[in-house]
């Protein structure tokens, strides 16, 4: 997608934009919630939404998602 940043850097997490995958990536620690599942790092997380609704405010649609081993990715949709 044009006009996009290369890397966005929110709260000290660098989100770094993946062309194949169409989305902002950056790598956190790995968190267990009460179950024992992993989830995203809380600081992480937060930083992710605020990204999402920086750019929901410039007209781009995303959404942010957790995968494993500590990634949030910021899909673009």
């Amino acid at each position: 997608m044009k006009n996009l940043k290369e890397n966005i850097i929110q709260n000290g997490f660098r989100f770094t934009y993946n062309e194949n995958l169409n989305a902002y990536e950056c790598r956190g620690s790995v968190y267990r919630d009460e179950d024992g599942d992993e989830c995203a790092e809380p600081q992480l997380w937060k930083s992710a939404n605020i990204i999402v609704n920086n750019l929901a405010a410039k007209g781009i649609t995303c959404e942010a998602e957790y995968s494993e081993k500590g990634w949030v990715e910021i899909f673009i949709v």
